[in-house]
Order: C-alpha cells, then sequence, then structure tokens
C-alpha cells in the first residue's frame, strides 16, 4: 500500500516536470484552438470521429493515472489563466484541452566569452603645476581721458657721451669779437655745479657807435630726498656811448659820452620736491636781489624775499604767496626808499574739465611812497573742446615798481636822475583761447583791457650840455586805458622741425601825454629751428616793428635883442617808422668735440632806428669754431 503511494507521489513529480516540455511539443504539433466567449462556455464540445491510427499499445494503471493527474494539473492551470474558478458559468471538474509530453526541455547556455585585452601599464596622467597668484591692490582708473605722460629718459648721443663743458670763440666784421665758455662738474643726480662767461663787442660805421657785454656767473643745484636747494651769483659789466645825434642839424655839438652799468645779481631757492601722493603739502623759500650802478653814479640796491605754502585735498587747493620787496634808489638829486609787502591768499578748484582759481592780492607800498592796495587775483579755464581748447578769463591787478636797472634794459641811453613812481595796474582783464588745433600745433590768443595809473614812457630828452639825445622817463598822470590782442603759435611738425610766432596788437587812451611815446602798436616777432642732419642746425628769426612817436628838438630862428636871429629849439612830435630785422645762423657739427658757427644779422642791411637817432647796427656777420670737453 505503501509502495503505491510512493510510486504515485514519484510519477506526480515527474510529471509536474515533464509538463512544459511536453505542451510545448503539443503545440508545435497541434493548434491551439481559439478562446470561446462566455456564451459559448455552455455549449458542449462535439468531437469528430478520429482518424484511425495504428493501436498503441495499452497503458498501465499507473501511467493511466499519472496522465489523468496531468491533464488535471494543465486543466487547472489554464483555467486559472482564463479565471477558472472566478467564472460562475465555467465547469472547473471539466477539460477543454489535451496535453501530451513527448519529450523533457532541455536548456542551452552559449559558451563564455571571454575578454582577452591586457592592462596599460603606462603612466599618461598629465601633469598640472600648481595654480598660485597674488592679488594686486591697485586702485581702479579710468582712462578715457588723455593722462599726463611719464618723463621719458634721454638716450645717449649715437656718436658719444654729451661732453659737459665747451668753449666758443668767433670773429665778424664789424670789429666784432666774440667769447663763450661754460664749465660744469658733469652728471650727477644729487649735485649740480658749475660756471659761464660771455662777451660780445662790435663798432658799427657811425662815430662811437660801440658796445660792448661781458658777463660771468657760478651756480648750483643740490638734490635733496625731500627738497631741492639751487643759487647763483651773476656779474655783467656793459658799455655804450651816446652817440644819438640829428645828422641833419650841423650846428648840434657832437661829443658822445661813454656810460657803463655794473649789475651784479644773486639769488637762492629752498623748494620742497614733487611727491605723486594724496593730500601733499607744498611749499617753498626764495632770495633774490641785486646792486646797480651806471657811469653817473647813479645807484640801486633791491632785495626780495618770497615763498608759499600749499595744501592740496583732492581737487582743493588753498594756499598763502607773498613778498617783502625792498628796494632803495640813489641819483644826484633823489634818495628814494621804495618797497612793498604783497599777500597773495588763494582757492584753486580743478577738475578734468575745469580750473578755477579765485583769491586776491594785497599790496603795501611803504617809504617814500605809501598806498595800501587790494586787487583781484581770479582766474578761470573751461574746456570747450575736450582735449584740444580751453577757454580763460583772468583778472587781476597789481603795483608795478619802477626801477633804474628795468628802464636801462629796455634802453642802454637812459640819461641822469631818472624819474622813479610806481605805476598801478588797477584793472587788467583778458579772455581767450588756448590749445592745441592738430598733433604739434598749439596756440593761445587772448585780448585784454588793462587800466593802468602812472603809465611809464620813455621819450627823448636833448639836454643842453651838448652831449647828444639821451633819454628820460615820463608818467601819463591819470587812467590810461590799453585795449589790444596777442596771439601766440607754435607748430612742432617734427623732432626735426619747429616754427614758432607772436603778434601783439595795442591802443592806448592817455589821460595826460599827447602820444604813447616810443611804444608801438604793432609787434611780430617769429622763428624756426630745422634740424636738417645730425650734424647741420639752421635757424632764422624775424622781427617786425610798426612805427611809434617820440618828441624830438627842432631848431627855429628867431628874433634875439637887437634884431639879430638866433636859433630856438621846439620839442615836436615825430614818427619813428616801421622795420623789419631778419636774422639767420647756421651750426655745423664736425665731429663729436668741434663744431663751426656762423650768425648773420639785419640780413636786409636796413638803417632801422629802435630809438631816435640811434641807428641799428647794419649788416653783419660773424663766426667762428666751438669745443667741447
Amino acid at each position: 500500500m505503501k509502495l503505491r503511494y510512493i510510486y504515485t507521489l514519484l510519477s506526480l513529480v515527474t510529471l509536474l516536470y515533464f509538463a512544459p516540455a511536453i505542451a510545448q511539443t503539443k503545440h508545435k504539433a497541434k493548434k491551439h484552438p481559439a478562446k470561446k466567449s462566455a456564451h459559448q462556455t455552455h455549449k458542449k464540445t462535439v468531437k469528430k470521429p478520429a482518424s484511425k491510427k495504428p493501436a498503441k499499445p495499452a497503458l498501465s494503471k499507473q501511467k493511466i493515472e499519472a496522465k489523468n493527474l496531468g491533464d488535471a494539473a494543465a486543466k487547472a492551470a489554464a483555467d486559472t489563466t482564463k479565471g477558472g474558478a472566478t467564472n460562475p458559468s465555467k465547469d472547473n471538474n471539466s477539460l477543454s484541452e489535451e496535453i501530451v509530453v513527448t519529450t523533457a526541455y532541455k536548456p542551452v547556455l552559449a559558451d563564455a566569452v571571454k575578454i582577452r585585452r591586457n592592462p596599460d601599464l603606462d603612466d599618461k596622467t598629465p601633469f598640472k603645476a600648481p595654480l598660485t597668484y597674488n592679488p594686486m591692490d591697485v586702485r581702479l582708473e579710468l582712462n578715457s581721458d588723455i593722462r599726463q605722460l611719464d618723463a621719458m629718459k634721454m638716450p645717449l648721443e649715437r656718436d658719444s657721451v654729451p661732453k659737459n663743458n665747451y668753449v666758443k670763440a668767433g670773429l665778424g666784421n664789424l670789429k666784432t669779437t666774440y667769447g663763450e665758455l661754460y664749465i660744469d662738474n658733469g652728471p650727477d643726480e644729487a649735485l649740480q655745479a658749475g660756471l659761464y662767461a660771455k662777451h660780445f663787442a662790435n663798432e658799427g660805421t657811425l662815430y662811437k657807435q660801440n658796445e660792448s657785454r661781458d658777463e660771468i656767473g657760478i651756480f648750483g643745484k643740490s638734490i635733496g630726498a625731500t627738497t631741492d636747494l639751487t643759487g647763483r651769483i651773476d656779474y655783467q659789466y656793459n658799455t655804450n656811448y651816446f652817440y644819438g645825434l640829428n645828422q641833419a642839424d650841423e650846428t648840434a655839438p657832437y661829443d658822445p659820452v661813454q656810460q657803463h652799468f655794473s649789475i651784479l645779481t644773486y639769488q637762492g631757492e629752498l623748494t620742497k620736491n614733487f611727491a605723486d601722493v594724496p593730500n601733499a603739502f607744498t611749499y617753498a623759500l626764495k632770495l633774490q636781489g641785486y646792486n646797480f650802478t651806471n657811469a653817473f653814479q647813479a645807484k640801486e640796491g633791491n632785495i626780495i624775499l618770497s615763498g608759499f605754502v600749499n595744501e592740496t585735498v583732492k581737487q582743493f587747493y588753498a594756499g598763502l604767496a607773498g613778498s617783502v620787496d625792498l628796494s632803495s634808489q640813489k641819483d644826484s638829486l633823489y634818495s628814494f626808499n621804495n618797497s612793498l609787502v604783497r599777500l597773495n591768499p588763494y582757492i584753486k578748484f580743478q577738475g578734468d574739465n575745469y580750473k578755477i582759481d579765485a583769491g586776491v592780492n594785497i599790496v603795501d607800498e611803504f617809504g617814500s611812497f605809501t598806498g595800501f592796495y587790494i586787487f583781484p587775483a581770479a582766474k578761470l579755464e573751461v574746456q570747450v573742446i575736450p582735449k584740444y581748447v580751453r577757454l580763460f578769463v583772468e583778472a587781476k591787478g597789481d603795483v608795478n615798481k619802477s626801477t633804474l636797472l628795468d628802464f636801462t634794459t629796455i634802453n642802454p641811453f637812459m640819461g641822469q636822475d631818472i624819474k622813479i613812481k610806481n605805476s598801478i595796474d588797477q584793472l587788467d582783464i583778458s579772455a581767450g583761447l588756448k590749445g592745441t588745433l592738430a598733433p604739434g600745433l598749439s596756440f593761445k590768443a587772448f585780448i585784454f583791457r588793462n587800466s593802468v595809473k602812472y603809465l611809464p614812457l620813455i621819450v627823448s630828452d636833448f639836454g643842453a650840455n651838448g652831449t647828444g639825445n639821451r633819454f628820460a622817463v615820463v608818467y601819463d598822470n591819470g587812467r590810461s586805458r590799453i585795449n589790444g590782442f596777442t596771439g601766440e603759435i607754435d607748430y612742432k611738425a617734427s623732432d626735426d622741425v619747429d616754427i614758432f610766432g607772436r603778434v601783439e596788437y595795442k591802443q592806448y587812451q592817455l589821460a595826460t601825454e599827447a602820444e604813447a611815446w616810443n611804444l608801438p602798436k604793432f609787434k611780430l616777432t617769429g622763428g624756426t629751428t630745422l634740424h636738417i642732419t645730425n650734424k647741420i642746425d639752421l635757424t632764422g628769426t624775424l622781427l617786425f616793428r610798426g612805427s611809434v612817436f617820440d618828441q624830438a628838438e627842432e631848431p627855429q630862428k628867431s628874433i634875439g635883442l637887437g634884431g639879430l636871429p638866433v636859433l630856438i629849439y621846439k620839442l615836436t612830435p615825430v614818427t619813428i617808422g616801421s622795420f623789419a630785422d631778419v636774422s639767420a645762423g647756421v651750426d655745423y657739427k664736425a665731429t663729436s668735440t668741434i663744431s663751426v658757427f656762423v650768425k648773420v644779422n639785419n640780413i636786409l642791411d636796413a638803417t632801422n632806428q629802435t630809438w631816435l637817432y640811434y641807428p641799428d647796427y647794419g649788416f653783419n656777420i660773424f663766426g667762428g669754431v666751438g669745443f667741447a670737453f
């Protein structure tokens, strides 16, 4: 009994194992019946008679039972798939499909695919250097505007290092003698010192039309870490004759007298070096003066102590400038103490497109002349065309000290006992434009209106001592007005070509004098410098001066006592005509140490009269040789 149950269990396990294979074989041999709808399941299946086949051997009882159990299991699986017991209209005990197992299922596995690849033992990892950086702590600046260029170091000359010293000597057609000497200690960043000497003399075609100028001086400059100290001493000795006689008057005496001037000047200055730091504090102190004497024993001494302090805060400048100007003049008829004290407090504002200077000029006049004045000292600049043209307006005033040195420098034929009186610029107003029109072409043009009290004028003075024409100073006692225009231009086409010029035009409205004696209304000056080659340089100058007025003694016949004719002289205004003077020069550098020069003056050979009865030298030429060492 037990064997039967064991045999039955083994048959069931075998059936469950081979059931899938039998099902697959059955499906290949026989088509699977179509699924039935719900209403078709209640119909009874009608089987067609099977075709005759060879008889099969009879099955044993165990095989029949196993077959029945396998069919039942297959039917149960099919019923479960189609709904099984959940379908109430289906009979769970009936089998609708027959499955015959013919062979067992043998799964076939593909051969394993081996990866035949060897590892790459080469190290191809790229090397990356460690990244290190330091951030720069700099201020961001706008670069839209043109900034000031840093000074460029001057390159050395092509042929050799520049020489520190040189000497020149030359001769000319008017018995001209010329000499110049310059000695310097050489290139030194902290100390500069040297001396110089100059000499020039010639004789004109007229009697005693002689002049000579001699000058010698020493100088020095010490550059420190924060301050600079400079100083110099100069001495000049000039001589000439009063040869100005009316050549048309044969009766005039002719005995030229020699004049000479001895001038000793000195100055020293202490300044703070420039430092590009915010809120910079700057200062300077200067001491200068001179001693003057002439052949008539006139004497003049002057000493000036001046300085300024300035504090900068961003675009704001505030400072104070001042000076103490002490002078004394002495001649045969007078002895004056003529001194001034000036104070100039100011405030300045400066931006990208504007600049404003606002201040006052306070002047105290003491000594032989007294007075106290407050003048404006203001200036405005506005950029009308960015980076090219600026508009400026200025208003100022000052006390102009009259000195013997200034008068004799303008006119070396001044007489004795020159009148001394300070003139006062009550209000000087000017407005104009300046800037750059094109690369290398700069200009400045402005109009002005000056109001001057006690305007000094140089006029001829014919004494009774028979020494010819000498000059004196008269003052327009009142308020004189001067209106005019000034224009300047400088065209630097390249490093080899430079052309410059200046034109002045003035109109005078005087209070008491008939004319502005010896003051031209029109004046033109110009020149050029041409660098032809590395060895040849050309220079040229042009001077054109308009006509001026002066007073001349005109002889007039008169009847004296006893009915005899006598000559009397009367001052009559005369006109000194305009003239042009053209000069040129050439320098030839033969070697690094030897050079040759030629100067030509008054090329037009015109007998110009800068002063009445004092014609200038005609055509004259001189040249010489220079030596550097």
